[in-house]
């Protein structure tokens, strides 16, 4: 049982959370996608759009193919500046691509809001609540239950048996 002095912070929760969860880098992502313009400034952002990250890649939509090799030479820079907001090494590889950049607007509109309507299924109230069950506090507690059991989940793979072939 913990003592009194070894209250851990609420970013602390939240990070193993997300750790345990896998959702890092889609907490990432979504942070690039709403701080881009301060994070990489206004002309690079107004040219480029953060598209998606998948295995510590962050594949980056370029307006046109100058841009494209203009930031091949600032690939470096730009993954240790990211690297810095994400605070670790989620990212170690950025891949660029020729593509439509959406409008801010649009793009503000494209990010899943955290409280909607989702039906939560009893399996993923049950995981939420063996999440929480730490936090003392049992408003806070019915609350993060509340919101990590509405974050919808990746579907997983199917598991390939000898009797089953791909």
């Amino acid at each position: 049982m913990r003592g009194l002095g070894s209250i851990d912070s609420l970013s602390s929760i939240l990070e193993g959370l997300a750790r345990r969860l896998g959702l890092e880098s889609k907490l990432l992502e979504s942070r690039l996608r709403r701080n881009w313009g301060s994070i990489v400034g206004e002309p690079i952002a107004s040219n480029t759009w953060p598209d998606q990250i998948r295995y510590k890649k962050l594949y980056l939509l370029v307006h046109n193919s100058v841009w494209l090799h203009q930031l091949t030479f600032l690939k470096p820079t730009l993954i240790h500046k990211l690297n810095s907001v994400a605070g670790g090494e989620l990212l170690t590889e950025i891949v660029l691509r020729v593509g439509e950049i959406p409008s801010r607007a649009a793009a503000s509109t494209t990010t899943h809001p955290i409280d909607g309507d989702f039906t939560v299924s009893e399996v993923a109230l049950a995981e939420a609540s063996s999440h929480v069950s730490a936090i003392r506090d049992p408003d806070l507690r019915l609350r993060f239950t509340e919101v990590i059991s509405k974050y919808p989940q990746a579907p997983t793979p199917p598991e390939w048996g000898p009797s089953r072939v791909p």
